[in-house]
């Protein structure tokens, strides 16, 4: 009985050793400062950039995901799959010999997890405020979706773009939306959206959000630059107490498999916990 015990301590000490070591934190990048005109080429770039690539229309990949919150600091392996517009699910593992620990599945309305550890089943609306329970993001789902896609549609017009700046080879959008405004960063050498900050009707950032590492994917004749990685952070999050922090880094992807359904297991004698009632979800 005590090897027993003394294997198990053993191996939780290489799980927060591993997590600790390899964990990593959102990077900055310096944005464009220097005011320039906008010019007929611009709105070209804005609007195929602000399409992100429609072809593309489901992933099925593996990622290294780190979440930091001023509360808690994960890293978790996981197979992620998007159907682009509808559902989405994400698989996670945990520590260097792959525990399985959750099966979260997200559609437009519905939030389920299945804390596998413990065979709890959290059932609840697909709220920002229970994203924040499950990830420690209230980005909203949508833009969760395209996020782990690694595509963000940008809805506004040309005709919202009220400024446009220049600087380390970039073009910053400064686009009115109903809620505030966006900054929109673009590569205009590869056509690629580097980066989007999302403001508030008082000019402060609430969301930023980064891509690199891109990638070329060709399908049926066309092609299109992909982020292997994409980070998050959300300023002054639901808690109210600083940066909140989503990184994913893909290892392995595949896009447009034949489209399938990402129906939720519903596991068998499982705990039902309701989000909306728990004040946090311990799973990890």
């Amino acid at each position: 009985m005590k090897g027993k015990w003394r294997l198990l301590w053993v191996l939780c000490m290489l799980v927060q050793v591993w997590g600790c070591a390899g964990f990593r934190t959102v990077g900055k990048q310096e944005l464009p400062a220097e005011q320039t005109a906008l010019l007929v080429e611009h709105a070209v770039l804005y609007k195929e950039v602000a399409e992100a690539s429609p072809f593309i229309r489901s992933l099925d990949g593996y990622a290294d995901v780190w979440i930091k919150t001023p509360k808690r600091q994960n890293r978790l392996f996981c197979n992620i799959l998007v159907n682009r517009g509808g559902e989405s699910r994400i698989i996670a593992t945990a520590g260097i010999i792959g525990w399985p620990v959750a099966d979260m599945y997200f559609s437009q309305d519905s939030l389920y997890v299945h804390d596998r550890l413990n065979n709890r089943l959290f059932l609840g609306s697909n709220s920002d405020m229970n994203l924040e329970k499950i990830l420690g993001v209230n980005s909203g789902y949508r833009l969760l979706s395209e996020s782990l896609l690694g595509l963000v549609n940008i809805t506004e017009p040309f005709s919202a773009i009220t400024s446009v700046k220049r600087g380390a080879g970039m073009l910053l959008f400064t686009v009115a939306s109903s809620t505030g405004s966006k900054e929109v960063v673009i590569n205009p050498s590869n056509r690629t959206l580097t980066a989007l900050l999302l403001k508030d009707l008082k000019g402060n950032t609430i969301t930023e959000m980064h891509f690199r590492n891109f990638e070329t994917i060709t399908m049926d004749g066309r092609s299109a630059l992909v982020p292997k990685e994409i980070d998050m952070v959300l300023y002054n999050s639901g808690d109210g107490i600083g940066e909140h922090q989503l990184l994913i880094a893909y290892d392995e992807r595949v896009f447009n498999r034949e489209k399938r359904s990402l129906r939720f297991p519903f596991p068998k004698k499982a705990k039902v916990v309701f989000i909306d009632d728990a004040a946090f979800t311990p799973w990890m």
